[in-house]
Parts: C-alpha cells; sequence; structure tokens
C-alpha cells in the first residue's frame, strides 16, 4: 500500500479508516520515546524517524544526501510494519525483544530482519514498543550503524 505525502499528518490523512487510530497511537508512542535526537519526517513513502544531518552529516551510505534512517512506520496492504534498525543490527536487542513480545501480545510475533508486522490491529504492544524505544541512543545507534553496516 503506497501513500503519496508529503508529511506525517497527511500520510495518516489518507490512510483507511480501520488504520487511521493504531498508526496514530504508534507515531505517539514513537513520538514520545523515541531516543533525543532523532527527526520525524517522511522517508520511503513512510513515516520516519531517523538522524538529521545535523548530528550526522555523513547521511545514508546508499544515498548521502538522505538523512540516517532509524524507524520507520507504514501502513501495508495486510499489516502495520514497524522498521528498527537498531534490532537488525543490534542481535542482543533482537532477542531482548522477542523475549518479550509475548508478555503483550497474545498473538505470536511476525517479524523480519528489522520489520514488525502487526496484522491484528487491535493487539499493537505500544508499551512493549516504548520500550524498545529506550533501548538505543542516537549515539549508539551511529557507533553500530559505522562499526557493522558500512564496509
Amino acid at each position: 500500500m503506497k501513500i503519496e505525502a508529503n508529511s506525517p499528518e497527511q500520510y495518516i490523512s489518507k490512510l483507511p479508516e480501520d488504520r487511521k487510530l493504531p498508526i496514530s497511537k504508534l507515531r505517539n508512542t514513537i513520538l514520545k520515546h523515541m531516543p533525543k535526537g532523532l527527526e520525524e519526517g517522511m522517508s520511503y513513502n513512510m513515516l520516519g524517524y531517523y538522524v538529521p544531518h545535523s548530528i550526522y552529516p555523513n547521511g545514508y551510505h546508499c544515498d548521502t544526501k538522505l538523512p540516517l534512517p532509524f524507524i520507520n512506520l507504514a501502513s501495508q496492504k495486510n499489516f502495520i510494519a514497524l522498521y528498527h534498525s537498531g534490532i537488525y543490527a543490534k542481535k542482543e536487542l533482537y532477542d531482548w525483544f522477542v523475549k518479550e513480545y509475548p508478555k503483550y501480545c497474545k498473538y505470536k510475533i511476525d517479524m523480519g530482519k528489522s520489520c514488525i508486522r502487526f496484522k491484528k490491529t487491535d493487539d499493537i504492544p505500544y508499551k512493549l514498543i516504548a520500550q524498545l524505544l529506550s533501548k538505543m541512543t542516537v549515539d549508539e545507534w551511529i557507533n553500530i550503524y559505522e562499526n557493522s553496516i558500512i564496509k
């Protein structure tokens, strides 16, 4: 489900009605708990939370004009997706999240390497997502990125 939007608010306004509330709640959770230094905007036709050039001038290695991505949030065809680069890059964080997930959700976790898929929008673990956001600072993300992603 590709949504063309210039701002997070415009993105949410274009969502189907059944997706507006859960995406808004996830967005508010991210905004309230995201690491200091991240900025919100649109990234890859999704809500993006990234390290701005003012903090990391090198930008994203795939396209240095773009800021360094960290979190994305999107409404896909069959699910809501939360992409968290820290889960992909730090095994301990991934393991923690997988272990904690059943304490917050009655449904089995549906994950890729950095993607957490929520098919049941009435069972999104907002409190767990808030905890996840507190587990990595911007400086730690930059350090992991530089040491493991850039080769």
